[in-house]
């Protein structure tokens, strides 16, 4: 069943392709790992796996524009076509996955002194959704925000590893997940 996420998370994620880039730039940087624990949220519950995302760069302005713009070009599929066309930024690997690159992620800094990431890519279609025609291959993105927070214990995000973007009733820009998204716990940032 096909279940619209809540508003906020839509806005938080949305955010990547749609807010101005007045609080990150693309650029050169240390490799970061982050390491965090999914826990299945709805119809997933009770679920756990182990979720790593290697951060090689950041994406840049530039970046944000192209998706923008094919995103008014073609929607959700121009957004996932232009992603396929973009060079990795990094490279995210589930527990029982061989993993895939991750072609867009932004930073943002926060007023506490943490930090916001946020990343979408075109996610891979298996071969038993190719073959069974599966109606989640028009769910084409993946995406997630983790925000590293100062506090201790602070840092909290979650991951959609199926989704597209989509235009609701007021006009609004909306994502529309395949399934539930995973909650993401324990997550620990090292470089």
């Amino acid at each position: 069943m096909i279940m619209k996420q809540s508003l906020v998370r839509s806005a938080c994620i949305v955010a990547i392709v749609v807010t101005s880039t007045l609080f990150a730039t693309g650029q050169e940087r240390k490799r970061e790992y982050i390491s965090a624990i999914a826990q299945g949220t709805s119809q997933q519950l009770g679920k756990i796996v182990s979720v790593n995302l290697i951060i090689n760069e950041l994406s840049t302005a530039d970046d944000q524009k192209v998706l923008i713009d094919a995103f008014k070009e073609k929607g959700s599929e121009g957004v996932a076509n232009a992603l396929g066309k973009m060079h990795s930024k990094g490279r995210i690997a589930i527990t029982g996955t061989l993993g895939f690159d991750v072609n867009y992620i932004r930073e943002f800094s926060m007023p506490d002194g943490g930090k916001k990431i946020r990343f979408v890519t075109d996610r891979p279609i298996t071969f038993g959704e190719m073959w069974h025609g599966s109606r989640s291959q028009d769910y084409a993105l993946s995406l997630g925000e983790i925000i590293i927070s100062p506090k201790k214990d602070g840092n909290s995000g979650m991951i959609v590893p199926a989704a597209q973007f989509q235009m609701d009733k007021e006009n609004e820009l909306s994502i529309e997940a395949f399934r539930n998204p995973w909650k993401l716990v324990s997550i620990k940032l090292s470089n």
